[in-house]
């Protein structure tokens, strides 16, 4: 399991999505017909929204055990592989930056079908397109970075409930609620 960083979070910035769209090409010329296409997730693609700077990516492959194979074309990209990570179905892969050593992207990779995709982009979806929601959002987060703010571990469970709810609104499950 990768250690938990510290838990900065800066302004929305808009090159994130030309970061995002250049990490996409490599993860293209690395991996090619084995990979569908890579999602642009997490907090980096919503404008607007306070984010960590690490980059959220989903690539998605025609299947696991082809990636697989590929580790170590993946690692030559820098990326560390860290398996299923506790998510069945998974590959999770890290890049920190070569000279800093600071996280820059991590790798959510699932097959075609996944439900797990379909959950991401509602989410990301979702808070696109209701900006009401993107800033209790962000008001979570900034809530749970005070709470943990060198656990990125922590941080991420302390935020979970929420995104869970969110998640079945944007997912059709359940209706607003007023609080949020």
């Amino acid at each position: 399991m990768p250690p938990p960083i510290k838990v900065e979070l800066v302004a929305y910035d808009p090159r994130w999505r030309i970061v995002a769209d250049d990490e996409k090409t490599r993860l293209t010329e690395t991996l090619g017909p084995i990979l569908i296409t890579v999602h642009h997730i997490g907090s980096t693609a919503i404008p607007g929204l306070s984010a960590k700077p690490i980059l959220d990516l989903i690539p998605v492959v025609r299947s696991v055990s082809e990636l697989d194979q590929h580790q170590d074309a993946l690692e030559k990209l820098g990326y560390e592989w860290w398996g299923e990570l506790g998510l069945p179905s998974r590959r999770y892969c890290t890049k920190n930056h070569p000279d800093t050593g600071r996280r820059i992207v991590q790798l959510h990779c699932y097959a075609v079908g996944s439900p797990e995709i379909d959950r991401h982009l509602a989410f990301r979806d979702f808070l696109r397109q209701q900006p009401d929601v993107a800033q209790a959002y962000n008001a979570e987060k900034i809530r749970c970075q005070q709470l943990h703010p060198n656990d990125s571990h922590a941080y991420g469970d302390c935020k979970n409930a929420w995104i869970k709810q969110i998640e079945s609104i944007a997912m059709g499950r359940m209706k607003p609620d007023a609080s949020l």
